[in-house]
């Protein structure tokens, strides 16, 4: 691709909206433009207007999931209404304490905007739009803000240093401080990390994470435990590889271990890759059974179907704890609720999401140190700070936003998640202590 160093122009914003009202993937618009779909990807969700618009022949718009069958009436002050059902008027959705939002589920998937959509008309709900005419007049607004720069007064920048400083102290990127506080900064995400390379602000490098980047250690030869390898037959990545092919809209969960200090407590991580959500469960020992026990004390409290939906495929590594593939994959009445693959050996990169998360993990349990103090409460409240954290990857939403749009608040309430405000959010070993 020869286009992809270069920013995208007016005429290929305008391919791109022609294109997705002509229903075009993603791959068809970039191969007409020369740009990578990713690129174009990157440009629909980034330029994207949100639209409270209800269908072609509805006066107001209301998008509460209850509004069909919705018989309440007199829910705002206005004296003078006529006594129709509220949710003929979009006040309710202001008003009503049972609102619940309920949004399409085709915008959680490419292109991610109704542009062409059939339903366009007749549809309620919250709409994205991607328009070329915006989308270009919002890439020069941004450009010329990046390029002239930005001169702080003294009272700005205080209150700038002011509002980052204790955010950072308690282990938060400029990313996520920015995402949650873009309407109040003075200047952009790309500024903050300016003037902290400046050293103007209160905070130094080693309070901020991914800015220090240590030596990595070297690996010593470990004693390894023997595994049946039958285990492995009809499991193995290829397997895994094949089973995807054929079955390529099916959710993955990745498993792995989190060790403090050798022979002390381990945690189990399960990481869902469609939304970045992961769950952890504190165990004494690092075996088999204690896997075991933790995925048939999930399959009591979410119950089959549930279960089903969460867990359709599993992917782990070599370790012995994952040595029982099918007590994983089977009730004790042998009910079939999973399927366990295997990584090859020496191959974590092939579960590179549940990696690249155990980043945030290591902020509050750093490695080669003891996580013997932890209990499941504090493994509860550590996850529930991680799963608060914001993602560009996401949106700038984060995986307890993604993860209760996908499955709802019921499933939210059977795992016992709870959401940490975007400003309480601390990924620091003292939040476990």
């Amino acid at each position: 691709m020869n286009n992809n160093f270069k920013h995208l122009s007016s005429k290929e914003r305008h391919f791109i909206y022609s294109g997705l009202n002509d229903k075009k993937s993603f791959k068809q618009i970039a191969k007409g433009i020369d740009r990578s779909p990713s690129t174009v990807s990157r440009e629909v969700r980034a330029h994207m207007q949100l639209k409270r618009k209800g269908s072609k022949w509805s006066h107001y718009f209301n998008d509460c999931i209850f509004r069909k069958e919705c018989t309440k009436v007199y829910m705002c002050d206005n004296l003078n209404c006529p006594g129709k059902r509220c949710s003929t008027c979009g006040k309710c959705n202001y008003t009503c304490e049972d609102y619940v939002k309920e949004e399409c589920p085709l915008l959680d998937k490419a292109p991610y905007v109704c542009n062409g959509c059939n339903k366009l008309f007749r549809c309620d709900l919250e709409k994205r739009f991607y328009d070329s005419i915006y989308a270009q007049k919002q890439y020069k607004e941004v450009l010329v803000d990046k390029r002239a720069g930005i001169a702080l007064n003294e009272a700005e920048f205080q209150f700038t240093n002011d509002l980052i400083t204790p955010l950072v102290k308690k282990g938060q990127s400029f990313h996520h401080i920015y995402e949650t506080h873009k309407y109040e900064m003075p200047v952009c995400e790309r500024t903050l990390y300016s003037y902290q390379h400046a050293g103007l602000f209160d905070v130094d490098n080693f309070d901020h994470p991914r800015l220090v980047r240590f030596k990595k250690r070297i690996n010593t030869n470990r004693t390894k435990r023997k595994i049946d390898k039958k285990c492995r037959i009809g499991r193995t990545y290829e397997d895994y590889e094949d089973f995807i092919d054929n079955h390529p809209d099916i959710p993955v969960v990745q498993m792995d271990s989190v060790e403090g200090i050798k022979g002390g407590k381990v945690l189990l991580t399960i990481h869902f890759v469609n939304c970045s959500l992961m769950l952890a469960f504190i165990r004494d020992r690092n075996t088999a059974q204690s896997v075991i026990d933790i995925f048939n004390d999930l399959y009591v409290k979410l119950g089959h179907n549930d279960f089903k939906r969460l867990f359709p495929l599993c992917l782990g590594d070599n370790g012995s704890e994952f040595s029982s593939p099918t007590k994983i994959e089977q009730t004790n009445d042998n009910i079939v609720r999973t399927k366990v693959f295997y990584c090859d050996v020496m191959c974590s990169f092939q579960k590179g999401a549940l990696e690249v998360n155990h980043e945030l993990l290591r902020r509050v349990i750093p490695k080669h140190q003891s996580i013997n103090h932890l209990d499941q409460e504090k493994t509860n409240l550590m996850m529930n700070h991680i799963n608060s954290y914001k993602r560009d990857k996401l949106g700038n939403n984060t995986p307890y936003e993604i993860f209760e749009r996908m499955y709802g608040v019921s499933i939210i309430n059977k795992l016992g998640l709870t959401f940490i405000a975007p400003d309480e959010v601390i990924l620091r070993p003292s939040l476990v202590k």
